[in-house]
């Protein structure tokens, strides 16, 4: 069951976090940016899975930290172009099989809930209106809490709802 809630998805008690990135993707903006400093090894370890695996857009890395913290990138933006240093768009193409894999490693991992941002809609310049029903038809069914943060607000814990 879905929950859409507001505050900051770094302080999820959430058991993993989900959000959207392209390939290769240097994470120096938003959320990726904010994983990347608390977690400067799954950066790394991103880069690297990018490199030695002939990845695609729709596809999905799962990044496992200290702590137990679970933190699945979902590819859901197109390449960067390294020529002009820019990020790649995102597509509701990529997100809707990003999100398919998600949805197969929430059952392989076991996760009791996920939490995930407004994904797609900040670097990946999509649409909010075109993405959550996207959101909904794929982990709607899903028998686990699924905490979508709505709204930022820095420092502030959501009001997750314990099923």
């Amino acid at each position: 069951m879905i929950h859409k809630v507001e505050g900051d998805i770094l302080l999820s008690k959430a058991q993993a976090i989900a959000h959207g990135v392209g390939i290769n993707d240097p994470m120096d903006k938003g959320l990726a940016l904010e994983l990347r400093n608390q977690y400067p090894a799954m950066y790394k370890d991103f880069y690297r899975w990018c490199h030695q695996h002939n990845t695609r857009p729709g596809e999905a890395w799962m990044w496992g930290g200290p702590n137990n913290v679970h933190i699945i990138n979902l590819i859901t933006h197109e390449g960067m172009d390294s020529q002009e240093h820019r990020h790649g768009k995102a597509t509701l193409t990529n997100v809707r099989h990003a999100l398919s894999v998600l949805v197969k490693i929430i059952a392989s991992e076991k996760f009791t809930s996920l939490a995930l941002p407004r994904l797609a809609t900040g670097v990946g310049d999509l649409d909010w209106d075109d993405v959550w029903p996207i959101i909904e038809n794929s982990l709607g069914n899903l028998p686990i809490p699924v905490y979508v943060y709505e709204t930022y607000h820095p420092g502030q814990a959501a009001d997750e709802p314990v099923v």
